[in-house]
């Protein structure tokens, strides 16, 4: 990989620079009536220049992508950034307000999604929430009503069945000292309903977590705080071959100390797809699963090793995890149905992940059904790529696939983005619709479907 190209400011993963705002969008197919709402994706978009050399694609301002759909139309295309007090000051406008954990000005730049009537743009680290308008403006920092005592995390797993959201958190360097994680559960009225420190051994890098009925998963893995790193004010985490990775199983209704340790392959998980507990006291999770993380690469995740899909048994007697390989083709941004959150799941999706091209990254789209095996794609066309497909259920279904995929797409030959809506049925059948957006939408991280 050259040092003269940084492919996570190269393509689609380059940066845009204008707001803009556009409606009634121009659609092929025809969008399904049952789709009202908003279809948000967030992804980090520096605003100012940096450093090709050493800029990490985790890094920079927070930008925000929606397309509002209603009727069987596409009613609008809005991208903000999502506000910090410099990038206010910047701009003239005033700062976006409300408190900050540990003082951080930094760019909610991970996810977005709706919860207790409000928008929440999010990231890891320590950063507070920021809450958005319906129209992606930013409103100001919200810590969940003033009931989220420190960090919080940008991969929130929904529970369908309590309404609640549940996350591990880390803070640094605010954390450094005290060496820990800290669970967190919030209601479905937007406030916190429960916190649990658990001790870790290091300053590890959690980007995410899994839920059972049982269990919250913690993933304590070896990536971890750099201080080198830290001093040269670049991005602080990197791979640790001496840190001994696990999975602890934390009883839902338990402290810190009955987590259950579990002795887990020597490996870096971002996304776990869903997890769920079987009869006999095991826990299941599928995931797409690195070899090693941020050894060589040191400005994003897929310059050492490209991740697999992988199955996880992780047996709280033996305390050790069973590793199988699900699929080996390269994929990540893994999905599911929300209403099987926690809970036996047949149907999981992913995105390619195809590095290329400096700044291509994504290409087609899966579909894998975990009884039978068998795996099937969207392919959009030569060079054109699919990122995170976003599951959204038919109102009337009677299955756990029926309802419909949302993706957006770049073409590099027309340098354009579009929104996709493929049939979650039959992902490789021709897309449902697909609606034209009025700028490229870089190659990001989450979002989320919020219906009205």
């Amino acid at each position: 990989m050259s040092i003269d190209v940084n492919p996570y400011l190269s393509g689609n993963c380059a940066p845009v620079a204008e707001e803009v705002t556009q409606t009634d969008l121009a659609v092929e197919g025809r969008i399904p009536e049952a789709l009202e709402g908003r279809w948000l994706r967030n992804g980090p978009n520096p605003r100012g220049e940096v450093d090709p050399a050493t800029h990490h694609w985790f890094l920079g301002d927070g930008m925000v992508h929606g397309v509002r759909l209603r009727g069987g139309r596409a009613e609008w295309y809005r991208n903000r950034w999502v506000r910090t007090d410099a990038m206010a000051a910047e701009l003239g406008e005033e700062p976006p307000g409300g408190p900050a954990f540990g003082e951080r000005d930094f760019g909610a730049n991970t996810n977005v999604g709706g919860w207790a009537g409000a928008t929440w743009a999010m990231v890891e680290a320590g950063a507070t929430p920021v809450e958005l308008s319906y129209e992606l403006d930013t409103v100001g920092r919200n810590d969940f009503f003033g009931t989220l005592p420190g960090a919080f995390s940008a991969h929130p797993k929904f529970d369908p069945h309590a309404r609640e959201l549940h996350a591990m958190c880390y803070a640094w360097p605010d954390w450094l000292e005290e060496m820990k994680i800290q669970y967190v559960v919030v209601g479905d009225d937007g406030r916190v309903s429960k916190t649990v420190d658990i001790a870790v051994p290091g300053m590890v890098m959690v980007h995410d977590m899994s839920l059972t009925d049982q269990y919250a998963l913690v993933y304590d893995l070896p990536v971890t705080v750099d201080i080198e790193l830290a001093m040269q004010e670049r991005f602080p985490f990197r791979w640790n071959p001496d840190y001994e990775p696990r999975v602890g199983l934390l009883p839902r209704d338990g402290g810190a100390g009955d987590i259950v340790w579990c002795e887990a392959p020597q490996s870096y998980v971002f996304h776990p797809l869903n997890a769920y507990d079987t009869d006999d006291g095991r826990v299941v999770v599928d995931l797409c699963r690195y070899e090693s993380m941020f050894v060589d690469d040191l400005r994003g995740p897929f310059g050492d090793s490209l991740p697999t899909l992988d199955r996880w048994e992780i047996d709280p007697v033996a305390a050790k995890v069973i590793e199988t390989r699900i699929d080996d083709r390269p994929q990540e941004f893994p999905r599911h149905n929300n209403a099987v959150g926690g809970r036996k799941h047949r149907y999981g999706y992913t995105s390619s992940v195809d590095m290329s091209t400096p700044g291509q990254i994504h290409g087609p789209i899966n579909k894998i059904d975990f009884d039978t095996g068998a795996v099937t794609s969207h392919d959009f066309g030569p060079g054109i790529g699919g990122a995170e497909p976003i599951f959204v259920a038919d109102p009337e279904a009677r299955a756990e696939d029926d309802g419909w995929l949302l993706t957006v797409t770049y073409d590099p030959a027309h340098d354009s983005s579009a929104l996709q809506i493929l049939d979650a049925r039959d992902v490789s059948a021709p897309a449902v619709a697909s609606i034209g957006l009025p700028q490229r939408v870089p190659f990001g991280f989450h979002g989320n479907w919020v219906a009205d």
